[in-house]
């Protein structure tokens, strides 16, 4: 009996010394399930995000090789190079309008999106879609990094021409989807990313600030180079589209709806980042606007390169910039290798800053979530990056088109989330939440509805995902009818729409507390940030304490 009392008395020590930092005191152990230092609402002091800050995290995250890809293939698809561009205009418009409505909410109460999703889903309720967003970050973040690897590997054999994957001894299977080269370029690549998960979330705005200037810089490089060998643009903009009629109708509606899945999940967790802010107009126009425009660019660089691929190289555009920076290096000499190394560095850095912000940042606060008491967002960074080389992502990119039809799948499920969370904050509440019950687990706390889920944010979450299933077993090569397959089209606007209004329709039918009959955002009169309470006390009536300047009526909203 007493050697069973001192190893659990070893392990309590154990798992003392792997907690985080010392916490708020007063907490109740079920609090210490609920809050950290990076669950709580962030203090004046750190919010130090201010407009600029937000341009320049956006120009430099439009900048990845994944937008590039995506706006290229459009072209490959059998658009003209001006529809494409149209299609990214318009998407990444829609997709902007979707940021700054999540992005509000962060902004405003200065919470990120696993406390934000506590008040729609509830306080246990909240944790699948946490985990749902924490997985795909992690997969996302060994996709992301093998395609920095692709960037290494351009660099080492811009330098080393022997660095050639079909010369080095190969020691993987030809079904594994990797060489030595590419791993060993991966896992540099990888290993050259830790440092950056080491600096708090408020001060990685530098490196995007960098990012911001090199990164354009390089791909305006790429894009006149490409341009003048191809010979002028000429060539490049007579390329018709390939498609016609109600063909290219749904080509140009795809289009649109795959720059819209590509912010899938920055939609969903924009207040991650968004909480930052000194002020919630700082996180509003700053990127409204600077979304499509600066995904527009990228996009429009995107396209034209890969219609100049076919002047210069005859054949199907190499929609891919990687692989045509490689044919660069294989055609040229030593000034032409190394400008294909500036490019590559600066598309390898362009990798580093899209893991950070919407993977490594993502995953360690979702991570955060789930185990606060013993994981803080940097732990969850180094998590996520673990996952992500052991999940060995190179077997994920042997078919790039079921990879990709997979990941644009996985915006349905994202959709549903951000549905139920707009609907909630925007329709139903009317932007009142009471920031110290978001981290209250006890039953009396107007966001633990029946055992702490939200069975209501359940029920649209799965209709909006039901919606698409049909047209989702079509797209992985099912025979489906053709009208799933339209619906499936346009995934995210079906997904979001279905799910916000049956959580509107549910919760009018079945009313939820701490709701306001008018417009009311309290977040700039909130100073008090403790979330601890006293667990000796009771309360006499649910619902006791409306915040500010309100009341409770009978069904609990508040005027």
């Amino acid at each position: 009996m007493v050697e069973t009392t001192a190893k659990r008395s070893g392990f309590k020590r154990f798992a003392d010394r792997l907690a985080v930092e010392e916490q708020e005191p007063g907490l109740t152990t079920t609090q210490l399930m609920l809050t950290n230092h990076d669950l709580k609402p962030v203090e004046p002091a750190r919010r130090q995000w201010g407009p600029w800050n937000f341009v320049g995290f956006w120009v430099a995250d439009s900048f990845n090789i994944n937008t590039w890809m995506i706006s290229a293939s459009m072209i490959v698809g059998g658009l003209s190079w001006w529809q494409s561009w149209l299609c990214v205009w318009i998407g990444y418009a829609i997709s902007g309008f979707f940021v700054t409505l999540t992005g509000r909410i962060g902004a405003t109460y200065h919470i990120g999106f696993p406390v934000v999703s506590r008040s729609s889903f509830g306080i246990w309720g909240s944790l699948w879609p946490v985990f749902n967003r924490a997985a795909m970050a992690c997969i996302w973040y060994g996709v992301q990094s093998y395609i920095g690897g692709r960037c290494v590997y351009i660099m080492i054999r811009a330098i080393w021409k022997a660095w050639d994957r079909n010369e080095i001894p190969n020691t993987f299977s030809e079904a594994s989807g990797t060489t030595t080269a590419d791993y060993a370029s991966f896992f540099i690549f990888w290993l050259c990313s830790l440092p950056a998960l080491w600096f708090p979330v408020h001060k990685i705005r530098h490196l995007f600030t960098v990012k911001a200037y090199v990164v354009p810089a390089a791909g305006v490089a790429f894009l006149i180079w490409a341009v003048v060998r191809a010979g002028g643009v000429g060539p490049i903009v007579k390329q018709p589209a390939t498609k016609h009629g109600s063909a290219l109708a749904w080509e140009f509606v795809k289009g649109i709806m795959s720059s819209i899945a590509n912010f899938a999940t920055l939609i969903v967790n924009d207040p991650d980042f968004a909480r930052f802010a000194g002020k919630p107009r700082d996180a509003l126009w700053s990127q409204l606007f600077t979304i499509p425009v600066g995904f527009g660019i990228t996009s429009f660089i995107g396209i034209i390169v890969s219609s100049s691929s076919t002047v210069i190289y005859g054949g199907e555009p190499i929609w891919d910039p990687l692989v045509l920076l490689e044919r660069f290096v294989d055609d040229g000499g030593s000034g032409q290798r190394f400008g294909v190394f500036v490019i590559a560095a600066a598309f390898a850095l362009a990798q580093l800053g899209t893991n950070i912000a919407a993977n490594s940042v993502s995953a360690g606060t979702d991570l955060t979530a789930l185990l606060p008491r013993w994981i803080n967002i940097r732990r969850g960074g180094y998590i996520c990056a673990a996952v992500g080389l052991a999940m060995c992502p190179y077997t994920l990119l042997t078919d790039s088109n079921q990879f990709t039809t997979y990941l644009s799948a996985y915006s349905v499920f994202l959709s549903s989330i951000a549905g139920v969370m707009i609907s909630d904050y925007y329709f139903v509440r009317r932007g009142y939440m009471q920031v110290k019950e978001l981290y209250d687990a006890r039953s009396t706390s107007p966001y633990y509805f029946t055992w702490g889920i939200n069975f209501r944010a359940y029920a649209a979450y799965i209709a909006g995902i039901l919606i698409n299933v049909v047209g989702f077993a079509g797209a992985v090569g099912n025979d489906v009818p053709v009208g799933a397959q339209y619906l499936y089209n346009v995934n995210f606007f079906g997904g979001f729409l279905v799910s916000a209004s049956i959580y509107w329709l549910l919760c009018k039918l079945f009313p939820v507390p701490a709701v306001s009959d008018k417009w009311m955002e309290i977040g700039d009169e909130i100073d008090d940030l403790r979330v601890a309470y006293d667990a000796q006390s009771s309360r006499s009536e649910e619902f006791k304490d409306p915040g500010v300047g309100g009341k409770y009526k009978d069904d609990g909203k508040v005027v």
